[in-house]
């Protein structure tokens, strides 16, 4: 999904792939993922839309069809949700503050996370988030 995000994929090609039923795939995506495949799916998608509205080349438009989406309208709402910002919001403000940072450093600081969504990972070595309010 991270590699094909531009193509067209859905849950039972996907649990084809995986060799699982579309049911378990499901449930094992989100289990492993925090979010459902296509959440996950449209997550990369606003990403990688975010580096080419950066760019500031393509309309949003073509950005919407270039990361794989066939509707604005669902891809525009996407955005907003992930972002707080329409996609021609996001275009059409400065992006000079991450110019200068490398294209590894400034995908993981923009990355799209949903509100609510689900907590950091915790890796190897690190304490978990303060589960305190």
């Amino acid at each position: 999904m991270d590699r094909d995000y531009a193509s067209p994929l859905d849950v039972p090609a996907l649990a084809r792939v995986a060799l699982m039923s579309t049911g378990h795939f499901a449930r094992s995506f989100r289990t492993a993922f925090g979010e459902t495949p296509y959440g996950y799916l449209m997550t990369r998608r606003v990403e990688r839309a975010k580096a080419l509205l950066r760019r500031g080349d393509l309309s949003v438009t073509e950005v919407c069809f270039e990361v794989g989406c066939t509707s604005l309208g669902s891809f525009s709402s996407r955005f907003t949700e992930l972002v707080g910002e329409t996609p021609s919001a996001y275009r059409a403000r400065a992006h000079e503050e991450g110019a200068a940072m490398p294209a590894c450093v400034a995908k993981v600081l923009t990355r799209p996370a949903r509100n609510g969504g689900p907590a950091e990972p915790v890796r190897n070595g690190e304490a978990g988030p303060d589960p305190s309010p």
